[in-house]
C-alpha cells in the first residue's frame, strides 16, 4: 500500500477533530454575537448597563479584578452578556446589603455556580444552598462558639508561629531571602489540619511529600476551576479530557486520595482514643454526626466539608498575611509602629526566647493590639481574601437602585473593586492607611456591606474572629524578631487570578533579625 495512504489515515482523525472544534468555536462565536447585538438593541432603561461580554473577562483574565475595578469606576452596577444569561456586577453597598441580607433567599449559589465549582468543592458549604448549607453551618457555628476550640486553636497558632519563626531564622542566618507566602501557606495549612481535623501534617518541615503534592494540586485546581467562569468551552474540554480539564482531573485524584486517607486516619484515631480530647477538632464532630446518618453523611460528603474548611482556613489567612507583609515593606514606618504596639501589649522589653514570647500572646494582649487589627483590616480592604463572590437570582427582581434582575442572572459583588472606590472610602481609597480604622485610639469597625471581606448577612464568615486571632499571633511573633525588606523594592506585586487573592510568584523578602 502507498505510504502516503498510511499518512492520510493517520492524520485524518486529528484533522477531523481540529475541524470539528474549529466549527464549534465559530458557531459559538456567531451565536454569541447575535445574542450580544440583540441585548444591545433591546437594552431597557431599568436594566444594568452592558459593559461587554464574558469574553472580555477572558481577554483580561490575568488582571481580572483590576478590570472589574476599572468598570466599577464607570458604573456602580453593570452587566456582562453570556450566552444563556447576564452576569451582573455591583460595587454599590446598598445593592450588596439587599443581595446578602434583605432578599437573601432570592440570591443563592445557584446551579450555574454549583456546576462550575462541584468537581473541586463538591457539596461543601461554599458551593451549596438549602438544607446542606444549613446543616454544615449549624455544626460549624457550634464549634466556632466553644471555648474549647478557641483555647485549642490559640495554642496551635502559637506553636505553629514559633515553628515558622525557626524556619525563617534558619534561612536568614545564611543572608538568603525567604518566600514568605510559601511558608505562610504551609504554616496555616498545618494549623487548619491540627485545629480542624486533629491531624499533624507538618508541611512546614517539608518532609511530607504527599502533603506537598496535595497543596500544589489544590492551589492549581483553584485556578483551573475559577478559569471555568470565563471559558465557554470548559465542558467540551472536560468531555474530551484535554488541556486544563485533564490537569484538573489528575489534581482531583491527588486531592481525593489525600483527603480520604485523612478521614480514614481520623476514624481510626477516634476508635483508639477516648474522652474529650478526641473531640477537640471540627472533623471529629462531623464524623460523630455521620455515624448517626451514614446514608447522607458519607465519606464523600466529609471530603467536601474538609476541602471547604481548608480553603477557608489556609488560603484566606495566608494570603492576607502575605499582602500585609508586602504593604509593611512598602510602608516601613507602619511596620515599626505595629512593632511598638506589639511590644507594649506583651510587656516585652528585654531579650526573650521564641516560646517565651509566644506565651505572652494571650487573649488580653491580642485585644490590646488595636493598630495591628486596623492594619490587617486595611489589608483586607485593599486585598480581600475573596476578591469577587457570585450569586444567582432565583426569580425576577428589582435592586434598590431600580435596576431589574432577571431570573437566572448572576449577581456578583466585588470586595476587591469596592475597596478602591472613592465614593465608598474617600479620595485616599487606594492608599494603605490603617488610621482610617482608628477612632480615639480604638479600632472602629465598618459596615459589613461596605467592608465585604467576610461576607455579610446569613452567610457571614463564621471564622472571622478565628482568622484575626491567627493573623495577629503570626504577625506579632514575626515582627518582634525580624524586620522585613523586599528583595526588589521597585517590583509591584501581582495576584494570580483564582477564587482567593493569591500573590503571583510569591513574596520574596529579607528577614533581618532585630537587635534584641
Amino acid at each position: 500500500m502507498d505510504p502516503l495512504w498510511f499518512i492520510f489515515l493517520a492524520i485524518t482523525p486529528l484533522l477531523v477533530g481540529f475541524i470539528t472544534v474549529f466549527l464549534i468555536v465559530i458557531a459559538t462565536a456567531i451565536v454569541f454575537l447575535f445574542i450580544h447585538v440583540k441585548e444591545l438593541v433591546t437594552q431597557e432603561k431599568d436594566q444594568p448597563l452592558i459593559a461587554g461580554s464574558i469574553f472580555n473577562q477572558l481577554i483580561y483574565f490575568n488582571t481580572l479584578f483590576d478590570y472589574q475595578t476599572y468598570l466599577s469606576r464607570k458604573y456602580r452596577t453593570y452587566r456582562l452578556i453570556a450566552p444563556s444569561h447576564s452576569e451582573i456586577y455591583t460595587a454599590d453597598p446598598v445593592n450588596v446589603e439587599y443581595v446578602l441580607k434583605t432578599n437573601f433567599s432570592n440570591y443563592t449559589k445557584g446551579q450555574y455556580n454549583y456546576g462550575i465549582m462541584k468537581d473541586l468543592f463538591g457539596d461543601g458549604i461554599f458551593a451549596v444552598d438549602g438544607e446542606k448549607w444549613r446543616h454544615q453551618r449549624k455544626l460549624a457555628s457550634y464549634e466556632f462558639s466553644t471555648k474549647n476550640l478557641r483555647d485549642f486553636s490559640s495554642a496551635v497558632f502559637r506553636e505553629n508561629a514559633a515553628e515558622l519563626l525557626v524556619k525563617i531564622s534558619e534561612v536568614a542566618s545564611f543572608d538568603k531571602p525567604v518566600d514568605l507566602q510559601d511558608l505562610l501557606m504551609k504554616s496555616t495549612l498545618d494549623s487548619i489540619f491540627k485545629v480542624g481535623f486533629g491531624i499533624e501534617l507538618n508541611s512546614l518541615s517539608g518532609t511530607d511529600e504527599f502533603g506537598n503534592q496535595f497543596t500544589k494540586a489544590f492551589d492549581d485546581s483553584n485556578v483551573i476551576v475559577f478559569w471555568r467562569f470565563v471559558d465557554p468551552f470548559w465542558k467540551i474540554k472536560r468531555f474530551l479530557n484535554i488541556g486544563s480539564e485533564a490537569t484538573l482531573k489528575r489534581n482531583i485524584q491527588i486531592i481525593d486520595d489525600f483527603v480520604f486517607q485523612a478521614i480514614r486516619c481520623k476514624r481510626e484515631q477516634m476508635k483508639s482514643e477516648k474522652g474529650d480530647k478526641v473531640k477537640e477538632d471540627i472533623l471529629s464532630r462531623f464524623i460523630i454526626e455521620s455515624d448517626k446518618d451514614p446514608e447522607h453523611m458519607t465519606d464523600r460528603y466529609l471530603r467536601d466539608i474538609i476541602l471547604n474548611f481548608i480553603i477557608a482556613g489556609k488560603d484566606t489567612s495566608a494570603n492576607t498575611l502575605t499582602w500585609f507583609f508586602y504593604m509593611l515593606c512598602k510602608n516601613p514606618l507602619i511596620q515599626e509602629k505595629i512593632l511598638q504596639e506589639v511590644r507594649e501589649a506583651t510587656n516585652v522589653e528585654d531579650a526573650i526566647s521564641i516560646n517565651g514570647f509566644a506565651e505572652r500572646l494571650t487573649e488580653e494582649a491580642l485585644d490590646k493590639m488595636q493598630y495591628l487589627h486596623a492594619a490587617l483590616s486595611e489589608t483586607l480592604r485593599l486585598y480581600p481574601a475573596v476578591p469577587v463572590d457570585g450569586k444567582s437570582s432565583e426569580n425576577d427582581d428589582i435592586l434598590p437602585n431600580g435596576l431589574k434582575v432577571k431570573k437566572g442572572d448572576g449577581l456578583n459583588y466585588m470586595p476587591y473593586a469596592m475597596g478602591r472606590m472613592t465614593y465608598i472610602w474617600g479620595e485616599d481609597a487606594e492608599e494603605f492607611r490603617p488610621e482610617r480604622w482608628i477612632e480615639n485610639g480604638k479600632f472602629r469597625p465598618e459596615s459589613y456591606f461596605k467592608f465585604t471581606a467576610f461576607q455579610a448577612g446569613p452567610r457571614i464568615c463564621l471564622g472571622k474572629e478565628f482568622a484575626y486571632r491567627q493573623m495577629k499571633i503570626l504577625a506579632s511573633i514575626l515582627l518582634h524578631f525580624f524586620k522585613f525588606k523586599l528583595v526588589d523594592q521597585k517590583k509591584e506585586a501581582m495576584y494570580r487570578t483564582m477564587f482567593t487573592l493569591h500573590m503571583d510568584q510569591g513574596l520574596h523578602l529579607f528577614a533581618v533579625p532585630r537587635t534584641n
